[in-house]
């Protein structure tokens, strides 16, 4: 339940579950027995293709955040359609990929293909995430994808979206006069382009901090990450969405918990672009 400023409130009414799903909590370091495959061993994967190809990260036995991914899907799709290239698994977006592993995809042959768009959602700490086999560093996974390894890719948008803690960290918020800023860039065309060019870095929060979900919800990032996609996803470049996206967690989410530590903390995303095109999907 939400008051008019977005903020979750607890419900007399309701009963000790549905308390449970409104409480919100943190994405940190998770028990062993709730983490998620990572690379290479029982890999949950949701795929799109045209004009290019998202994967999405999934926990084992969490059926609230199932239905999320399939509404995530649904929003997302239109943009990202989806190929099935490895066994399915239950619902028709939701495969089982023991083989896979990184390497593989950044050798695939990309020409087909405008843009590069991965979607991780797991627990982690600042540079990791983790899986059932322990933490991956992100870096590691990204540079599988940079210009000199992945040469079907050079040239196209590269997009990471990263929602997981990247430290333990919270935010309090303040009472402030919001201000509007602009950075303009230019560049000229070069016949060499840089190996780390044409990424984007889309965290759910800032270095440090916490990031929060609602289990009945889901994650605040995501949420408003499949909100402005749904609205805007054919009218605004990329970099205007995530502004968007940025927004709503500043502005429309705020932690409640029984537990006064964990109550009324805020949030805010992360963007970091070394883009060099504007990107319309």
């Amino acid at each position: 339940m939400t008051d008019p400023q977005g903020v979750l409130q607890p419900s007399p009414e309701r009963d000790d579950e549905v308390k449970d799903q409104q409480e919100d909590v943190v994405d940190a370091k998770p028990s062993r027995s709730n983490r998620f495959s990572f690379l290479g061993r029982h890999l949950r994967l949701v795929s799109w293709y045209f004009p290019s190809l998202l994967w999405r990260k999934k926990k084992d036995g969490e059926e609230e955040r199932q239905d999320n991914a399939n509404i995530s899907y649904r929003v997302v799709s239109p943009a990202f359609q989806y190929k099935m290239n490895y066994k399915k698994l239950g619902r028709c977006v939701i495969i089982n990929n023991k083989n896979f592993d990184a390497q593989t995809a950044a050798e695939e042959n990309h020409n087909d293909c405008a843009c590069f768009a991965c979607i991780f959602l797991s627990h982690g700490e600042e540079g990791f995430i983790y899986g059932t086999d322990g933490p991956m560093c992100i870096k590691k996974l990204t540079t599988m994808f940079r210009g000199d390894r992945c040469k079907t890719l050079v040239g196209k948008p590269k997009l990471f979206f990263i929602q997981a803690c990247r430290g333990s960290e919270f935010d309090e918020g303040i009472q402030a006069d919001s201000a509007n800023h602009s950075l303009e860039t230019d560049a000229s065309p070069r016949h060499k382009i840089p190996i780390e060019a044409d990424f984007l870095f889309a965290y759910s929060t800032v270095p440090g901090y916490y990031s929060w979900r609602n289990p009945g919800n889901g994650s605040w990032f995501v949420q408003a990450l499949c909100q402005v996609l749904s609205t805007y996803g054919r009218q605004l470049e990329v970099l205007q969405m995530l502004t968007r996206v940025n927004y709503l967690v500043a502005n429309n989410f705020e932690s409640w918990s029984e537990d006064s530590r964990f109550c009324a903390k805020k949030q805010i995303p992360c963007v970091v672009s070394m883009l060099t095109k504007e990107l319309y999907f």
